[in-house]
């Protein structure tokens, strides 16, 4: 078994032990392999393995990535762009990507669905919600969600499924908690307020016990799987 084999299944047991722990099934709960920085070796590797969701943070890299594993004859996956979006990069977003979890403004959004060809389903969406109000962060404030996602929602070629945070890393299970919550009640707020969601993007290799515990569908795993990183792309 390969080192990327084992760590996915241990992952996967973390996954499964705090979704019992929150009295959920582990099903409601998709993991998704963050393979950014590392070759399309490592994702083959994790294919060979049964995971079939990849995130990927920088447009040309994970762009060249998803061209690459579809060459080397793997089955269709389902990738997701999880970093920020530039204008000029919307274009090779919207026509490689199934998902993008990480819109903040109503322009990015607008050119996402215009640009998304008529021959793909919908693109997938998250909007990304600045919960702990750092200056540093990316996403919209909580206060300015419910008018975006309701935006977002009328775009054609889009479908709004949820919403996605990155909170101030904290070391007390509670304190993780606590931050996820944040995003948890926004999400449920939205929902009350008739906007259609059923994502909540949250949690890390660090974190994701936590962020399963206040209701993630989607955790976003990286290092856990494929190891540390060597940051030498942007």
């Amino acid at each position: 078994m390969s080192t990327i084999a084992h760590n996915l299944q241990v992952v996967t047991e973390v996954i499964n032990v705090a979704a019992q722990e929150a009295q959920r099934s582990p099903g409601e709960v998709q993991l998704l392999a963050v393979s950014k920085t590392f070759p399309a070796q490592a994702v083959l590797e994790a294919v060979l393995a049964g995971q079939r969701a990849f995130g990927e943070n920088y447009v040309q890299e994970g762009v060249d990535k998803i061209h690459e594993v579809a060459r080397r004859g793997c089955t269709p996956l389902e990738w997701h762009f999880i970093g920020p979006i530039q204008s000029n990069k919307t274009r090779l977003i919207a026509e490689n990507f199934d998902w993008v979890h990480t819109i903040e403004r109503e322009k990015i959004a607008q050119r996402l669905s215009e640009q998304r060809p008529a021959a793909l389903h919908p693109l997938q969406v998250c909007i990304q919600v600045n919960t702990s109000g750092e200056a540093s962060k990316s996403g919209v404030l909580p206060a300015e969600a419910l008018a975006l996602a309701r935006t977002v929602a009328t775009l054609p070629r889009l479908q709004l499924r949820g919403l996605m945070a990155i909170p101030e890393p904290a070391q007390d299970f509670e304190q993780q908690r606590a931050a996820f919550r944040v995003l948890r009640e926004l999400y449920e707020q939205l929902r009350a307020e008739g906007v259609a969601l059923d994502t909540l993007s949250m949690g890390m290799s660090a974190d994701m016990r936590a962020a399963i515990h206040e209701g993630a569908t989607i955790v976003r795993v990286g290092s856990a799987i494929f190891g540390a990183r060597q940051y030498n792309k942007g």
